[in-house]
C-alpha cells in the first residue's frame, strides 16, 4: 500500500513539474473551471478527425462561453507510419514560439495525407504563413531548446500516462480525468455538462 501511494505522489510531482507550452498553444482563458489537455500525434488520422471536427465544437460550446480552456499537447508517436511525427512537432512548436501554432496546426493536419508518406512536412505547411514568418520558423525549428518543447509535451504525456491517441485529460476541481471516445460528440458534451453541473 506504502509503493502505491509514493507512486501516486511520484506521478503528481512529476506532472507538476511539466510547466504548461506557449500560450499559443491554448485556446481559451485559463481562468475557465475547466482545463482539457489534448493530447494528439500529427501523424494519426484519428487526431486529425478531432482536431477538424470535435475541437471546433468544443470551442464554440465551451472556449468561447468561458466554461472551459484547451491545452494541445503534441504527443509524438514512433513506429511505422509516425516517423515524421517528431519533424511536425517541431515545426509546430517553432510556430508557436511567434504565436502561430494554431495556424500551423491546421495545416499540418489539413496535408497529413501527403507529408506523412513522403516526410516533406514544411514544403506542405509553409504557404499557411507569410515569408517573414516562414523565415522564423525555419530559423526557430533548427535550435536545440525546441525539441526540448517538444519533448515536454511527450514527457507531460507519459507522466499520464496515455495509451492512445487522441486523449483528452479533462481536469475539474483537481481531478483529472482521461477521455478517449470520440465516436460520439453528444456524449462528450454530456459528460461536461454534468461536471460543470456538479452533478
Amino acid at each position: 500500500m506504502k509503493s502505491l501511494a509514493l507512486g501516486l505522489a511520484i506521478a503528481t510531482l512529476a506532472l507538476c513539474a511539466i510547466p504548461d507550452p506557449p500560450k499559443s498553444k491554448i485556446s481559451g482563458f485559463t481562468s475557465a473551471p475547466l482545463r482539457l489537455e489534448l493530447y494528439e500525434d500529427f501523424s494519426c488520422p484519428h487526431c486529425r478527425t478531432v482536431h477538424e471536427q470535435i475541437v471546433p465544437m468544443l470551442v464554440r460550446d465551451y472556449v468561447t462561453p468561458g466554461k472551459a480552456y484547451i491545452v494541445f499537447r503534441d504527443y509524438v508517436l514512433n513506429g511505422p507510419g509516425h516517423q515524421y511525427s517528431r519533424i511536425a512537432a517541431t515545426y509546430a512548436a517553432a510556430a508557436a514560439r511567434i504565436g502561430r501554432y494554431q495556424t500551423a496546426a491546421d495545416a499540418i493536419f489539413k496535408s497529413q495525407g501527403a507529408w506523412v508518406f513522403n516526410g516533406q512536412v514544411w514544403p506542405s505547411i509553409s504557404s499557411a504563413f507569410t515569408p517573414d514568418e516562414q523565415k522564423k520558423i525555419l530559423a526557430l525549428a533548427q535550435e536545440s531548446a525546441l525539441q526540448s518543447e517538444v519533448q515536454q509535451d511527450i514527457d507531460a504525456g507519459n507522466a499520464v500516462p496515455i495509451t492512445q491517441t487522441p486523449t483528452m485529460i479533462v481536469v475539474y476541481r483537481g481531478k483529472r480525468q482521461p477521455w478517449t471516445m470520440w465516436n460520439s460528440y453528444d456524449l462528450l458534451k454530456s459528460y461536461l455538462d454534468q461536471l460543470l453541473s456538479g452533478r
